[in-house]
């Protein structure tokens, strides 16, 4: 499931991404669906800490969650990060050999 990504909302996801306990966060949900006190335990980092982390991965669309009894199980959005993969693979083979375009200084 691809999806494209704008710039704004790449930026998002990047800015999510770029705080190493919310990437540690995501590594996790990458494994299997948690609930915070998974992570917690796993993580190591107060409550509320995580919980304010996951609403920022929610906000940025890479994380869902859903209730099941008395919890809340958290994962990845399927095809969250495809899009921004690929446009960062896009930038990246679109680059340029060197020497071969550059704009001439004034």
């Amino acid at each position: 499931m691809s999806m494209t990504v704008d710039l704004d909302t790449g930026f998002l996801i990047l800015k999510a991404l770029a705080e190493p306990l919310r990437w540690q966060i995501v590594a996790a949900l990458a494994e299997e669906e948690l609930c915070v006190c998974h992570l917690v335990e796993d993580l190591g980092a107060p409550q509320p800490l995580i919980s304010h982390h996951l609403r920022v991965l929610r906000e940025a669309g890479l994380v869902e969650s859903e209730k099941w009894r008395y919890w809340t199980y958290y994962r990845l959005r399927p095809g969250a990060m495809t899009g921004l993969a690929g446009r960062l693979h896009d930038l990246g083979s679109s680059c340029p050999a060197p020497s071969e375009q550059r704009r001439a200084c004034c």
